[in-house]
């Protein structure tokens, strides 16, 4: 499926413009028609495949698709007619773009799942999975309301965690800027008039001195390799399976952050298996699909050995306890629900307790933030001014007498 941008007229000889997805020039005029529009002229975008949509967005806009359209469906509405009135009442250009493509490829044969597999940036293979399975069992608008659910929590969780580090990185940055425009502009400027008064300078002053020179020198090149260096953690690793493995288990190793992104992501884990398992799809299969949530190599790895273990024969929660990274908390609920036939029951209940844990920390954390990153400001300029003003005082102090 490629994007196009096309010019059209309507029925009334107004001039239309907008993109669209399709496969060929024929299919756009094909879809255009469909919609009583006559294509004049279509031009495919340059390296861009489809619906180009932020991440959050398009989590949100799938809530909402999720969530409408299972209302629909409950309704008795046909699949086919849901998928249009969605896209014609839709808010998102690109979104509306995507439903109508699904309408299209279900007319052409296609059914919903495979439709939806058209769309990988907007549906992953776990969404994708489960609506297969609806469709095949008939309850098609169940999932997607337990889907809409789900992905509803997911979202409120991402959103709180995200919110307790965006201050920090903000307030980070700020010190930063202080910290180089005080070491590159205003200590050279005040250098000149501490070593004219002919005192012994403190050693902190001269350190503040030192530093200042250090920093204009050359200092700021090595700042910017820092940078580029976290940088390229950040959007290289995943191109090399080694340092994507190091940054990962870095990450689930920082004081506080680490396990509050642990617990975020068995959150996360413990919820969609357990839809899955209880949509029919086995275990296995399950948590093949699940790899691609955890977002982390690490624990990524520690799936996959579980998932041997299970394959070899092992028990579910055995083969979790094997892996060592899973919590005692998610291998107890799973040894009960093995046992008692309930697993899925199991694994929300572990899901529910880790998203009470995540927002009792972010709760926590959020009130403790400004307070502290405020007196670690306070601490930068103290210290610069007790070493740019204690000599100047001590002077005029001296003076005096």
């Amino acid at each position: 499926m490629q994007t196009y941008r096309y010019r059209a007229i309507d029925a009334d000889g107004l001039l239309r413009c907008g993109t669209l997805t399709a496969a060929d020039h024929a299919d756009l005029a094909a879809r255009l028609a469909r919609h009583g529009l006559e294509l004049l002229r279509a031009r495919r975008m340059a390296g861009v495949r489809g619906p180009r949509l932020r991440r959050t967005r398009a989590r949100t806009e799938l809530i909402h698709f999720s969530f409408q359209l299972e209302q629909l469906l409950a309704a008795g509405v046909p699949l086919v007619e849901a998928l249009r009135d969605l896209a014609a009442t839709g808010e998102e250009p690109a979104i509306r773009d995507v439903v109508a493509g699904l309408a299209e490829a279900i007319e052409g044969g296609a059914t919903f799942s495979e439709a939806l597999e058209q769309y990988p940036q907007v549906f992953d293979t776990v969404y994708v999975a489960l609506v297969r399975v609806g469709e095949r069992s008939g309850r098609l608008p169940a999932v997607l309301a337990e889907l809409a659910a789900t992905l509803q929590r997911e979202h409120e969780l991402r959103a709180q965690t995200r919110a307790i580090l965006i201050y920090p990185v903000i307030a980070a940055t700020v010190i930063a800027g202080v910290i180089a425009f005080l070491l590159a502009y205003l200590v050279p400027q005040l250098a000149a008039f501490l070593q004219a008064m002919d005192i012994e300078l403190p050693a902190h002053t001269r350190l503040l001195l030192g530093a200042s020179e250090q920093f204009l020198d050359g200092g700021w090149l090595m700042a910017l390799l820092a940078i580029a260096v976290v940088w390229s953690l950040t959007a290289l690793a995943p191109l090399c399976g080694r340092c994507r493995h190091a940054r990962d288990a870095l990450a689930l190793r920082l004081w506080l952050f680490g396990r509050l992104a642990l617990r975020v992501r068995l959150a996360r884990f413990t919820s969609s298996f357990a839809l899955m398992y209880a949509a029919g799809i086995n275990v296995l299969d399950a948590l093949w699909l699940c790899r691609g949530l955890m977002d982390n190599a690490v624990l990524e790895r520690a799936l996959d050995r579980a998932r041997d273990d299970i394959a070899a024969g092992r028990g579910i929660s055995d083969a979790f306890d094997r892996a060592g990274l899973f919590p005692p908390l998610v291998v107890r609920m799973l040894r009960v629900g093995e046992t008692s036939g309930g697993l899925d029951r199991s694994l929300d209940n572990v899901s529910a307790f880790y998203t009470r844990e995540v927002r009792e920390t972010v709760s926590r954390i959020q009130p403790a933030l400004l307070p502290l990153l405020t007196l670690v400001l306070g601490l930068v300029l103290g210290g610069f001014l007790l070493a740019v003003f204690g000599p100047v005082y001590t002077a005029l102090t001296t003076m005096d007498v």
